[in-house]
């Protein structure tokens, strides 16, 4: 496989939307519709700008409202131009196969990563730390190790940027969940990661450096 893991940037987000729009979710998974915004959007903004779509339908799923998907994915255009959603693209043979939300785990907004998580293990103050929040994988490509890849390289990129820890948050879980878009423990363990703390149901995974 002729794999590739790249920085989303302002430039690739027409590589962002082919993957979302035509790969991401060919297994019909109940996770769509998704453009990865919502960890980005404080709970003010989500019930400001995404609930009229579903107040105004009801008992219409939100993968059935057209408008609802359109605004995702504006809000979605609109936080990769400025900054705000970052991550890692898959490609193989310059087509995007696989998508990593991972950003400074200050920049989420608390609908994106609860407080209990935010002041989870910190050792001090000041640490600076690279969360994983999502993983997307085309259903073709899934079992051949992209999230593995892509999880390698956000550690990678993180050490070269002098941050102190990637974190993880994935579900604990007692069987295999077809949609686990937080990955899975074994995940994280294969890339070196430990498990530091749990909150609920979640387990919080560190890789320092």
């Amino acid at each position: 496989m002729n794999l590739e893991i790249k920085p989303l940037i302002p430039a690739r987000v027409e590589d962002f939307f082919d993957f979302f729009d035509y790969r991401a979710f060919t297994d019909n998974s109940p996770m769509q519709p998704c453009f990865c915004c919502r960890p980005q959007m404080t709970q003010e903004q989500e019930k400001t700008e995404l609930f009229k779509f579903i107040e105004a339908n009801p008992g219409v799923m939100p993968r059935d409202i057209p408008d609802f998907r359109l605004k995702l994915r504006e809000i979605a255009e609109k936080q990769i131009l400025a900054g705000d959603l970052q991550g890692y693209l898959a490609y193989e043979n310059g087509v995007s196969i696989g998508w990593c939300n991972a950003n400074n785990k200050e920049s989420y907004s608390t609908l994106g990563i609860g407080e209990a998580i935010r002041n989870a293990s910190k050792t001090s103050p000041d640490e600076s730390i690279i969360s994983v929040l999502c993983f997307e994988i085309a259903p073709n490509y899934r079992g051949k190790g992209i999230a593995s890849a892509l999880l390698t390289y956000v550690c990678e990129d993180a050490k070269a940027k002098g941050f102190d820890a990637v974190e993880g948050y994935p579900q604990l879980r007692n069987q295999r969940e077809t949609f686990d878009f937080f990955g899975p423990v074994r995940l994280f363990e294969r890339c070196g990661f430990m498990k530091v703390a749990e909150q609920g149901d979640v387990a919080i995974m560190r890789k320092k450096f």
